[in-house]
C-alpha cells in the first residue's frame, strides 16, 4: 500500500498527471496497471532509471529540467538498443520543497518532452518523502522481433563510432556548480547539456540496422566501451585524440596544460547520453550517410580487436587512464 501524500497525492494525479496519460492504455490513471495490446512481430523493450536530488541533479535545479532529464536518460537507453519509445511509468517521491508550483513545473517538463518524443504516461505512483526528492521512470518501446541490439555482438574487425560530442555532461555539471569559468554562451551550452541531454532517438533505426553492438554513454565513454568489450568478449581500442568535442569543451581543453589528462577526464566523466556502437568495416560509408541525413555528428573513435577489455591510446601511444568512468556503489 503506497504511503498517502496528505499534501495532495490524488489531486496531483488528477490535476497534473492525468492529462499526460495515454487515452487508452493508461486507463485514466484510475487503475493499478496499464494495459498494452500485443503487437505482432515486435518485442516490447523496457528500461528503468532513477534520479535522486544531490546525486543525479542539484538541489536547486529547475524541476522542469529534472523531469526532462529523467525521461531523456531512459530514452537514451532505448535509442541505443534500436527501439522506438511509446510510453512510460513514473514514480515521484516529492520532498518538502516540492509544493504545488514545483510539481506544476515538473509536469510542464514532462509535457514538453512528451510532445517532442511522441510518448505518453501510462501510470505509476506519487508519494511524499522526508528525504531528498527522487524520481524514476520505466520507459517502454517497440523493436521488430529479434532485432534489439545488445552490448554483446561486437566482433574483431568492427569499427567503433560515437554520436555527438563527449564531455559536455561532465563539464556542464561544473558549469552549473559555478566551478568552471568560460564565456557566458559556452557556460549556458554546457549547463543545457547537463540538465537536458538530447537522446539520439532519431538514430535508433540506424543502430538497429547496422550496429553489431551498442550502448548509451552514461557512465563515461571509456566505461561504456569496456561494457561492450566485456559483453562481446573482445578487445576494444579507443583513440583519445579523436574525441569529438563541442566548441565549449574544446575551449576548456585549450586552457589545459596536460592535454592527455584533460581528454581522459572528458572521456570518463559520463552523463553524455550519446551512443557508442560497433559496425562492420564495410558498413562505414552507409553509417556515415545515415548520420549526415539526420544532421548528426558521427566520429570513428577506435576498433574492435582480438583480446579482452579496453585499450586506450593517445597519439598512438598506449596509456593507462587513472579511471575508466562512473561507478554505482
Amino acid at each position: 500500500m503506497p504511503a498517502i501524500d496528505v499534501a495532495g497525492e490524488f489531486e496531483t494525479i488528477q490535476r497534473l498527471l492525468k492529462p499526460l496519460a495515454h487515452p487508452e492504455w493508461a486507463r485514466g490513471l484510475a487503475d493499478d496497471v496499464a494495459v498494452l495490446p500485443s503487437r505482432p512481430g515486435h518485442d516490447l523493450i523496457l528500461t528503468k532509471d532513477a534520479i535522486i536530488e544531490g546525486v543525479h541533479f542539484l538541489p536547486d535545479d529547475p524541476l522542469d529540467t529534472v523531469a526532462q532529464k529523467l525521461l531523456r536518460v531512459n530514452l537514451s537507453d532505448l535509442a541505443a538498443k534500436g527501439a522506438e519509445p511509446f510510453g512510460y511509468l513514473l514514480a515521484c517521491h516529492w520532498s518538502e520543497r516540492c509544493g504545488w508550483p514545483e510539481r506544476e513545473a515538473f509536469v510542464a517538463g514532462l509535457r514538453r518532452d512528451q510532445a517532442i518524443f511522441d510518448i505518453a504516461l501510462l501510470g505509476g505512483d506519487t508519494v511524499k518523502t522526508p528525504g531528498p526528492a527522487s524520481f524514476s521512470a520505466t520507459m517502454m518501446g517497440w523493436a521488430p522481433s529479434s532485432s534489439t541490439v545488445s552490448r554483446g555482438g561486437a566482433r574483431p574487425g568492427d569499427l567503433v563510432f560515437v554520436t555527438g560530442t563527449i564531455g559536455d555532461g561532465w563539464l556542464g555539471l561544473q558549469a552549473a556548480q559555478a566551478t568552471l569559468t568560460l564565456d557566458p554562451e559556452r557556460m549556458d551550452a554546457l549547463e543545457t547539456a547537463y540538465r537536458t541531454p538530447m537522446p539520439r532517438v532519431e538514430f535508433a533505426t540506424v543502430v538497429r540496422g547496422l550496429a553489431t553492438a551498442s550502448a548509451d554513454v552514461s557512465d563515461g565513454l571509456l566505461a561504456d566501451a569496456r561494457h561492450i568489450a566485456e559483453a562481446s568478449k573482445v578487445g576494444v581500442e579507443i583513440d583519445l585524440e579523436v574525441l569529438p568535442l563541442s566548441a565549449a569543451a574544446q575551449a576548456w581543453l585549450d586552457s589545459r596544460v596536460d592535454t592527455q589528462a584533460a581528454l581522459e577526464l572528458l572521456a570518463t566523466g559520463g552523463d553524455d547520453y550519446e551512443i557508442i556502437l560497433t559496425v562492420p568495416a564495410g558498413a562505414e560509408n552507409v553509417l556515415r550517410r545515415e548520420a549526415e541525413r539526420r544532421h548528426l555528428r558521427l566520429t570513428r573513435i577506435g576498433r574492435v580487436v582480438e583480446g579482452k577489455g579496453i585499450a586506450v591510446r593517445h597519439l598512438g601511444q598506449a596509456i593507462t587512464p587513472t579511471r575508466i568512468g562512473w561507478t554505482h556503489d
